[in-house]
């Protein structure tokens, strides 16, 4: 793995209450959506920047070391992808939510995924460098 992939892209182990869990990250991902609470902003939109941490049931994967086990980076992507360019959300809040709710139907191994979404351009006078919301969501719920 180069210098630059792990800047986007990582897995870590953490023990959780009964065995060991991997924590999948993918920083930085960059879209255009349409998402904000003015309507020239969801007309015009805009770059949003997402993080997405998805926190797995177990540690099968690594003891299988079979792809179909695991969490694949590229599918995590594509989901995001597709719903902040292709859907419209009034709050960020809601835009995490949803990012989370497509994650933890298609990842059925993992037990939460949360959400991290930066908004740069925000009608807001004075100096930032974006807002930015944090949803986390535990799959069942």
């Amino acid at each position: 793995m180069n210098e630059s992939s792990r800047d986007w892209f990582s897995v870590s182990l953490e023990r959780s209450g009964d065995g060991r869990m991997a924590t999948i990250r993918i920083r930085n991902m960059m879209f255009y959506g349409f998402h904000g609470i003015y309507e020239y902003e969801r007309e015009q939109g805009q770059k949003f920047f997402v993080d997405v941490a998805l926190d797995t049931k177990d540690n099968h994967a690594a003891e299988t070391d079979k792809a179909e086990d695991g969490v694949d980076a590229a599918h995590v992507y594509n989901f995001v992808r597709d719903v902040v360019e292709n859907k419209r959300y009034t709050l960020l809040q809601s835009l995490a939510t949803e990012v989370n709710q497509q994650l933890l139907r298609a990842f059925p191994q993992c037990a939460s995924a949360t959400t991290m979404i930066r908004k740069p351009s925000v009608p807001i006078a004075g100096p930032l460098d974006c807002v930015e919301v944090e949803v986390t969501s535990k799959a069942g719920e």
